[in-house]
């Protein structure tokens, strides 16, 4: 399901905190634009819990006491999860950011942020948008080297240089004076001249490989 801008969003929480993800239900129960779809404080339950519920958004802490996010991604990669995945963390090693995004979440969101931050984060990864902090996209870059690239068309490279700003596909078609048919016909070219199959992996895949081009 892929929530649009007049759609009630559905969320499922996975926090062990209970304390914090009472709160955080709360919080996004008050606001119309949110329905809490499920909440768990274990990644197992979850699991089981998402394979008979509709999501558009994963609001999927970090650290789960014993395990941490990343251990989350592969089952959930098998099972088709339809939905975005924000994560949400205290911080986190940038070796581990490279993992979500090269698994494809679509944004990771701080805790020391304003609980309004938290409500418009969930609100533009359900448009589309990659919500990568800048610190880790820094990281990611001094940690690749260039590599030979494939060739983009220009349509294709602007495209790509409106993502790495996080843009949704309606504002890269307002910017390209297109309709957002053809933005999403670009983004399938860019998909499958590359091999990757979400937004933040070609976001990633663009710093590691082709920046050269943008």
């Amino acid at each position: 399901m892929n929530s649009t801008t007049n759609s009630v969003i559905r969320i499922y929480l996975l926090d062990d905190h209970r304390l914090f993800r009472e709160g955080l239900r709360r919080l996004l129960d008050s606001d119309e634009r949110f329905v809490i779809a499920g909440q768990s404080g274990d990644s197992a339950q979850t699991l089981t819990d998402l394979q008979n519920t509709t999501v558009d958004v994963l609001v999927l802490d970090y650290d789960l006491g014993n395990e941490n996010a990343i251990a989350l991604l592969e089952p959930l990669r098998s099972m088709n999860f339809a939905g975005k995945i924000l994560i949400v963390t205290a911080g986190l090693p940038d070796k581990d950011a490279l993992a979500l995004i090269r698994a494809g979440i679509s944004g990771i969101f701080h805790k020391q942020e304003s609980p309004e931050d938290l409500q418009r984060a969930i609100v533009e990864v359900s448009q589309g948008r990659v919500l990568i902090d800048q610190q880790y996209l820094q990281a990611v870059v001094a940690a690749v080297q260039p590599q030979e690239s494939t060739r983009f068309t220009e349509r294709e490279r602007v495209t790509l240089r409106y993502l790495l700003q996080g843009l949704a596909n309606k504002e890269i078609a307002g910017s390209l004076n297109i309709s957002e048919s053809a933005v999403k016909a670009t983004l399938q070219q860019l998909f499958s001249k590359t091999g990757v199959r979400t937004r933040s992996q070609l976001v990633l895949l663009a710093i590691e490989k082709y920046r050269d081009q943008l």
